[in-house]
């Protein structure tokens, strides 16, 4: 009796030796998890700052630092069509104090070119937080009224059209190069890193056509550029008199929904946090009205079913790219 009460005491013994080693193993961050936040988060935007999602993003994350009592700060890293952040995701630690904005772009861009981080494998969904309103526009001098005046130019001028987006593979650039491509027509591609710089580039006349998002709201309502269409489903509420690309019988809708991912192995009590900081911080009327200023709406998604979305459009972002001719040569 006295030896097994030994050998039960010594496999309590080393049980317990065991599982202290292990916890001693476990990083520092998941060891943390439980006092999250404790410091600042960075959030970074792959946009140039003074954009409208830089902007609309600064208004949200100043609410949900106040839920968190804890301060986020914006980091920005444009270029690359609005990929930046993911080399930054794909390195940093999952402990909660690395989350940045994802774009679309991201899941087109692996199809478009060779990358090393993965959009599915490399990112934890947190939350889903809005939507975009795409547009094609021209200086309120420019004779162009319509997308037929494009064409027109662009049958009668080859190559003098300049068109200017925010990047190369982004949402602007595969539908323009879609809608003149069926038609059988060129034009010069100028890419900028950001939608200011753009919009500022095309109310001066540099380059003669601007297609952008959201950012081009004050530049359309102050009168210095014309809005010829829209991207999404319906008009828009603001601009109720600008046709979209789907009606006039293009069947593009684009509004690029966007929301906030962490690294690859967030936890799931990190990403609670997260995610109900975020989600009540969206509903507050400072940022719905920010929003509006930019025309957009909310357009929430859990986790979960961000993921989900994300894998879908993965997989439609494939399938764009392969039918455009765009598709990568695998090496």
């Amino acid at each position: 009796m006295l030896t097994e009460q030994f050998l039960l005491s010594r496999r309590q013994w080393l049980s317990a030796a065991v599982a202290g080693s292990v916890a001693g193993l476990a990083p520092s961050w998941a060891r943390a998890a439980d006092d999250y936040p404790s410091r600042p988060i960075t959030l970074w935007v792959p946009w140039p700052a003074g954009g409208a999602t830089d902007i609309t993003l600064r208004v949200l994350v100043e609410l949900v630092s106040h839920r968190l009592n804890q301060k986020i700060v914006i980091e920005n890293r444009g270029g690359a069509g609005g990929t930046m952040a993911m080399p930054i995701l794909q390195q940093a630690a999952p402990d909660g104090y690395t989350i940045a904005q994802i774009p679309q772009t991201v899941f087109r861009a692996p199809w478009i070119r060779k990358v090393n981080w993965d959009p599915i494998r490399d990112v934890t969904p947190i939350i889903q937080v809005s939507g975009v309103t795409f547009g094609v526009l021209v200086p309120a001098a420019s004779p162009f009224h319509s997308l037929d005046d494009l064409f027109a130019y662009a049958k009668t001028h080859p190559g003098a059209l300049t068109i200017a987006t925010n990047g190369v593979g982004t949402t602007p650039h595969v539908v323009m190069d879609e809608i003149f491509g069926k038609k059988g027509l060129s034009y010069v591609h100028v890419p900028y890193k950001g939608t200011s710089e753009q919009m500022l580039a095309v109310s001066s006349g540099q380059v003669m056509v601007g297609v952008n998002s959201n950012g081009f709201a004050p530049f359309v309502d102050n009168g210095k550029l014309r809005l010829l269409v829209t991207f999404g489903d319906l008009r828009t509420k603001r601009w109720p008199a600008v046709p979209t690309l789907k009606e006039l019988g293009y069947g593009i809708v684009a509004t690029s929904p966007y929301g906030i991912g962490g690294p690859k192995g967030l936890p799931p009590q990190i990403v609670s946090v997260l995610h109900d900081a975020f989600k009540a911080a969206m509903y507050e009327p400072t940022h719905i009205a920010e929003l509006a200023q930019y025309d957009q709406e909310l357009d929430y998604l859990g986790p979960e079913d961000y993921g989900k979305s994300m894998r879908e459009i993965y997989a439609a972002e494939r399938r764009t790219v392969e039918r455009m001719g765009l598709a990568r040569v695998v090496e």
